[in-house]
């Protein structure tokens, strides 16, 4: 299967979260990282294969690649990237899916994949629990990836899917604004966002800076909730991501 190559992203590409050193890379870039020797007991994945592996699996699963963003720290030993993706067969409705990818050459964390949304007309991330792959870095690594990728891959169709649907039920729940700030309330119960993070996501709320979520909505709330994500540290931010789409499904589930 041919791969599909991208050209070289910008600096400051849309829809990849930078934080503390983190710096936009191209596929080149990324791939020219040195992956350290292994050890008895660990056996680093390079940045190359994991990302190879996603993009071969995701094409061979008839996913059209859209675009690619990517970005390293650490001296490139940690690297972080997202793919937008889609199916021909489906229908546009503002909202786009991203695969997100993570890997360590420091023992941070392990590589990983996770699923989820970007908005386009503010270009908002919000990862989603559904899917997800991680592995440690340990002897078969290397050689298990290909399974692992694929088995996680396959999942995505229906998933992402479900995530749709999911997105259509949080725009068609309205929302009073007593409403909107108890979930804000309970969202620092849940690890959505942090304390001194409320103010932002109340004036988000109230006056929101696209017109697109002046309806009062859960997804308007949602919103509200990305748009003051952005710019932070996006290994939070897929924990928090997937707080937030619990937070959202237990709204929908108190009103049924």
């Amino acid at each position: 299967m041919e791969l599909l190559l991208l050209p070289p992203v910008p600096a400051a590409a849309p829809g990849l979260l930078l934080h503390r050193g983190g710096v936009s890379a191209t596929r080149d870039e990324v791939f020219a990282v040195e992956t350290p020797p292994s050890t008895e007991s660990w056996h680093p994945l390079s940045h190359r294969s994991l990302v190879r592996e996603v993009q071969a699996g995701l094409v061979s699963c008839g996913f059209r690649v859209e675009a690619e963003n990517h970005a390293l720290s650490h001296a490139g030993a940690r690297y972080f990237g997202v793919f937008s993706i889609s199916l021909p067969s489906r229908s546009d409705n503002g909202v786009g899916w991203v695969v997100g990818l993570r890997n360590s050459h420091d023992k941070r964390y392990p590589a990983g994949l996770v699923a989820g949304t970007r908005v386009f007309i503010c270009d908002n991330l919000a990862f989603s629990g559904e899917v997800q792959l991680s592995r440690k870095h340990t002897r078969h690594a290397a050689r298990d990836l290909p399974q692992l990728m694929a088995r996680a891959i396959g999942q995505l169709g229906g998933k992402l899917r479900q995530l749709d649907e999911r997105i259509a039920a949080y725009r068609d729940h309205t929302l009073d604004d007593r409403s909107a700030h108890d979930l804000i309330v309970c969202s620092i119960d849940n690890r959505v966002i942090t304390p001194t993070q409320i103010p932002d996501v109340v004036h988000e709320w109230r006056e929101p800076r696209h017109a697109e979520f002046r309806a009062r909505t859960l997804w308007s709330l949602f919103n509200a909730y990305t748009e003051v994500f952005k710019g932070g540290n996006p290994h939070t931010a897929i924990r928090r991501g997937q707080a937030l789409h619990g937070l959202c499904d237990g709204a929908l589930e108190l009103a049924s």
